[in-house]
């Protein structure tokens, strides 16, 4: 159930990461900026464990994984950014 509840955080977190950080580098589609948001949730539950902030088991909760989130999106504009240059 961890894992479930992980991909609704982080789902719901790579909706609201979009609207914090808007751009023309930003992945535009639903999906990618969903998908995104659920591999940001589980960054930083996979931090929040590493660090001690969270119990094994224990995922990130929303503002946690709207962090996550928001890093994986930076990270992915920068790559693309970098791409599209050449």
């Amino acid at each position: 159930m961890g894992i479930i509840w992980t991909i609704i955080i982080g789902f719901v977190a790579g909706i609201i990461a979009k609207f914090i950080m808007p751009g023309d580098n930003e992945p535009s589609g639903f999906i990618l900026t969903t998908i995104l948001g659920i591999v940001g949730a589980f960054v930083a539950t996979f931090l929040g464990q590493s660090l001690g902030w969270y119990r094994p088991g224990e995922g990130a909760g929303l503002i946690g994984a709207v962090v996550g989130a928001v890093v994986v999106l930076f990270a992915y504009s920068a790559i693309a950014g970098r791409r599209r240059a050449y």
